[in-house]
C-alpha cells in the first residue's frame, strides 16, 4: 500500500442531541443535525480514512469523541492535494462553526467542524470510489491505474 497524503472530509449525522467530554475541550453539547470534519493526512490517507471509519479505536483526536455516537459517517478525499485542510474547511457554505477550537487545535482556524441542519453536499471524491486502495470486500474487482 502507497502511503498518499491528502485531505479529507467527513459527514456525520446525529440523529439525537448529544452533550459529552471531548478531550480537553471538555463537556460539549451536539445538536441532532449533520456535521463536516475537515482533516489532512500527510502521508496515509487511506489508512486515517479507514481509522475514521472504525468503530472501535482509541480516543485520540477530538473527532474520535464525535464518531463514537454518530450514526453515519461519509468520507470524502482529495489525495494528493496541494490544498490545506483549513482551506478546505474555508470553502463550506451553508454551515456554522460547531465547537471553537474543534480539530484545529495545530492552526489559526476557529474550527474544522461544521453545523448544518440539513445534509449539505461534499465535493470531494465518494469514499468508495477512491481507487487506490477501497474499503470493502470488493477490493479486486475495482479498476486499478
Amino acid at each position: 500500500m502507497i502511503a498518499v497524503p491528502g485531505v479529507y472530509q467527513l459527514r456525520i449525522r446525529l440523529r439525537w442531541s448529544v452533550t459529552m467530554e471531548v478531550g480537553a475541550l471538555g463537556r460539549r453539547r451536539f445538536s441532532a443535525g449533520w456535521y463536516v470534519y475537515t482533516g489532512s493526512a500527510r502521508s496515509g490517507l487511506t489508512q486515517r480514512v479507514r481509522r475514521h471509519l472504525r468503530r472501535e479505536k482509541r480516543r485520540h483526536w477530538h473527532i474520535d469523541y464525535l464518531l463514537a455516537v454518530a450514526d453515519r459517517v461519509e468520507a470524502f478525499v482529495l489525495p494528493g492535494s496541494d490544498v490545506t485542510e483549513c482551506e478546505l474547511h474555508q470553502e463550506l457554505s451553508g454551515g456554522r462553526c460547531a465547537i471553537r477550537g474543534f480539530g484545529s487545535s495545530d492552526c489559526r482556524c476557529l474550527s474544522h467542524l461544521a453545523y448544518f441542519p440539513r445534509r449539505p453536499d461534499i465535493r470531494l471524491m465518494p469514499w468508495t470510489h477512491f481507487v487506490e486502495d477501497p474499503p470493502g470486500p470488493d477490493r479486486a474487482t475495482c479498476p486499478r491505474r
